[in-house]
């Protein structure tokens, strides 16, 4: 049994370990050749602002005396530039938006496992296209793109990552921190001539990272004056390094501005999902080579690429946004031609890496952009060029750009399906195996069963070691990764060892006959509708509520009603009071600290209430153990002081105590090893762990889900002695000491009992239980 279990282990490893290599695989590609126009940029320098955090409704908007929250930019947008609304992706994070909007791709899934702070995939950018990049910002950002870059042409100066807390009294500071840097750069640059050759050379980029309006949403709140009195700052700050790029330059109307931001935030604060008020960011451009005040929607990447002439970055998708240049018509069709081919070179890379490990008879190509249409596409836009019908070039680039994207995604995801299948039929061998092993060793079917020996047959196994070779093969001259042969191969021996156990196959169904038509169809239905329950419940929360309403009612539909009213009546209350949890709101609630307190009080009470029953009886209550609880409840009342302490130093701006951070992650560590420390008996033990998660939670908890870990436990004490009852009925004892379970193997066979239907119910309730806990 032991081996069962390790085993089992390691088969789900790899299905979890199968999510990643399904779909959190990198879409980029390499070996491209980089794509350029051929024509004279308009502007010889770029200026990027960005502003992390910054929602578009916020910026655009007016105040509430009819002023602009950030006049200098409402000026640009209402007399010299462009504006409109940038779409950002999930996750909207940092680095996935930092990278969209100067690498040119979205979000790189593979990067989950980083938690978005870096991609694990080298990729161009317009950084290192360019011929120098300055960079100044947070140090969570400009290593990102300094650390791909080939050669050392791009610098970044960055703060002390310590300055970055959202406790602190004034996180505008960040963002002066910046603005007085490059003020101080380009004053150095006049005196010191290899700079100032460097900063007045072409296709050069400036990157200004703004980090202060995203700290203070976190901190305050984007509704908060903190929040709005920031954009007032970096506006006063982006105009004072507009008017110092102007006046350095010599006004001579090269120099192209951007501001823009990565991603938004929601009223909570919080940012990483699709909500409107995350993927809308605002987006002002002004300056060289961009039209006079229109609004519109654009990708901003190869919009920047275009104006200061550098190749477009290699891994970019974005579609140019034509109507943002000021320039001639032939460099808007050149331009978009040029970024029509780069992204048709990642296509053909893509495409020609899949057929190299592809059997030429199995190879399905992406059948909307042949070899053909590809060149028809292109042929055709070069002569509508030669014939300047450039809108005609503009519309024909964007209809090839949209095929090569979704050829760029049927490609990334062509293996998919065949992982996919070779998963699941793994699955599913496994979830047979286990079965059949538990109904072998827990049930009477095999009683049976003919005793003599048989012979063994070969035909099995050899057919089995045939199939492995077989797909060993299929996967060894398509050259596929080593993972691929553990997908492949995985289920071929979780079959073997299923059909191995054909005759239990056998006696099942003979056993299932057996059953009136109505019983079995009447099990099947309550079993289908529970499963569906369970997965609906993963899109609509409410389902959840529904089916914890029905557990409610269960105790009263059977004998236990009759035998334990008290504990069906606890049973009934706290499966209502549980199911509340599902309706409220997940996010966008403000915090209440007094629902924190109440949790914690009622953990208080429910300790003196628990230690006073156990006092009553005194053999079963040592000193030791009373000591240990005395702790469990000082750490309680000490988790409640902190979050109230945390709390009243935050709104008054003094960031988080000392005191309190050693205080939580003492209570975090003690909450780990101190439960061992209490009685074994089933009750004592469970009721120790509960009061050290609870200080554990109370810590991370702002609202009313403290109070939930609380009621789930009582309805998981009120399970165990209902539980109890019905395997009293059933003639079978509680064990009433955890030492005293073993889960090995060689426990005495007399230890082991026949299953039920009940069992069937207890593994449903537990599954339901866990996906209502997450």
């Amino acid at each position: 049994m032991l081996l069962f279990f390790t085993l089992g282990l390691l088969i789900h490893f790899v299905f979890f370990a199968s999510i990643f290599d399904i779909y959190f695989t990198s879409p980029l590609v390499h070996g491209m050749t980089p794509q350029f126009t051929p024509l004279p940029p308009p502007a010889r320098r770029l200026v990027l602002f960005v502003a992390d955090g910054l929602r578009a409704d916020t910026l655009y908007e007016l105040d509430e005396n009819g002023t602009s929250r950030a006049p200098f930019i409402r000026n640009i947008i209402m007399h010299e530039g462009s504006w409109g609304i940038s779409h950002t992706r999930v996750p909207t994070e940092s680095r996935p938006g930092h990278v969209a909007l100067i690498a040119g791709f979205y979000e790189d899934v593979s990067a989950v496992a980083k938690g978005w702070k870096e991609n694990p995939v080298e990729f161009d950018s317009l950084f290192n296209e360019s011929k120098y990049t300055w960079s100044w910002g947070s140090p969570d950002i400009l290593p990102m793109f300094a650390k791909g870059a080939s050669g050392d042409h791009v610098y970044t100066y960055s703060y002390d990552a310590k300055r970055e807390d959202f406790g602190a009294q004034d996180a505008t500071k960040l963002d002066t921190w910046v603005f007085d840097n490059v003020k101080d750069f380009f004053h150095h640059a006049r005196n010191n001539q290899s700079l100032f050759s460097k900063i007045n050379e072409e296709k050069i980029v400036f990157f200004l990272h703004l980090l202060g309006i995203d700290t203070n949403g976190h901190a305050h709140r984007p509704s908060s004056r903190d929040y709005k009195d920031n954009i007032k700052k970096v506006d006063d700050g982006v105009k004072e390094i507009v008017s110092m790029f102007n006046h350095f330059y010599g006004n001579d109307g090269k120099t192209t501005f951007i501001f823009t931001s990565d991603h938004g935030m929601t009223d909570w604060g919080s940012h990483g999902a699709g909500h409107p008020s995350e993927t809308l960011t605002p987006l002002v451009t002004w300056g060289a080579g961009i039209n006079y005040p229109q609004r519109v929607s654009a990708d901003i990447a190869p919009l920047m690429t275009s104006l200061i002439g550098v190749p477009f970055p290699l891994n970019s998708v974005g579609i140019l946004p034509v109507d943002y240049l000021n320039n001639t018509d032939l460099f808007k069709a050149e331009s978009m031609f040029t970024n029509a081919v780069q992204i048709l070179e990642q296509f053909k890379v893509k495409m020609t890496q899949k057929k190299e490990v592809t059997l030429p008879f199995l190879f399905t190509p992406f059948k909307l952009l042949s070899d053909s249409k590809q060149f028809n596409i292109l042929r055709k836009a070069r002569s509508y060029i030669k014939h300047r019908k450039f809108d005609e070039v503009v519309s024909l680039c964007k209809e090839l750009i949209h095929l090569a994207l979704k050829g760029l995604s049927y490609y990334h995801t062509y293996d998919r399906f065949f992982l996919g299948i070779n998963v699941v039929i793994g699955f599913v061998g496994w979830i047979s195996y286990a079965s059949l092993l538990i109904i072998k060793s827990h049930s009477n079917l095999i009683k049976g069963v003919s005793k003599e020996v048989k012979k063994p047959s070969h035909l099995l196994p050899c057919s089995f070691v045939a199939i492995g070779i077989l797909v060993a093969f299929f996967l060894l001259i398509q050259a596929c990764p080593w993972t691929y042969y553990v997908y492949g191969l995985l289920p071929v021996p979780i079959w073997y060892a299923v059909l191995r156990e054909f005759q239990v196959v056998q006696d099942l169904v003979t056993s299932l006959l057996t059953y009136p038509l109505s019983h079995f169809v009447g099990y099947l239905l309550v079993f289908t509708l529970g499963i569906e329950i369970l997965v609906l419940s993963f899109f609509y929360r409410y389902m959840l509520t529904a089916g914890l309403t029905a557990f409610a009612v269960w105790p009263f539909l059977t004998r236990l009603w009759t035998r334990a009213k008290v504990t069906s009546l606890s049973w009934a209350f706290f499966s209502v009071l549980l199911a509340v949890f599902p309706l409220m709101p997940v996010v966008g609630r403000k915090p209440d600290i007094s629902l924190v307190m109440g949790a914690g009080l009622l953990v208080l009470l429910l300790s003196l209430c628990v230690v006073t029953s156990l006092r009553k009886r005194k053999d079963s209550f040592r000193k030791e153990e009373l000591l240990v609880h005395l702790l469990q409840v000082l750490s309680t009342v000490l988790s409640m002081y902190v979050v109230y302490s945390t709390q009243s130093s935050l709104l008054r701006k003094q960031g988080l105590p000392l005191m309190n951070q050693i205080i939580s992650w003492a209570t975090l560590a003690s909450s780990l090893f101190v439960p061992l420390l209490s009685s074994p008996a089933v009750f004592q033990r469970l009721f120790s762990i509960l009061l050290s998660l609870m200080s554990t939670y109370l810590l991370l908890s702002t609202g009313y889900e403290a109070v939930f870990p609380l009621v789930l436990s009582c309805l998981m004490f009120v399970w165990i002695n209902i539980e109890q009852e019905t395997l009293q009925q059933s003639g079978v004892c509680c064990k009433q000491k955890l030492t005293s379970i073993q889960f090995s193997y060689n426990t005495d066979i007399t230890q082991f009992r026949q299953l039920y239907l009940d069992d069937i119910r207890r593994a449903f309730f537990l599954v339901s239980f866990v996906e209502t806990l997450v």
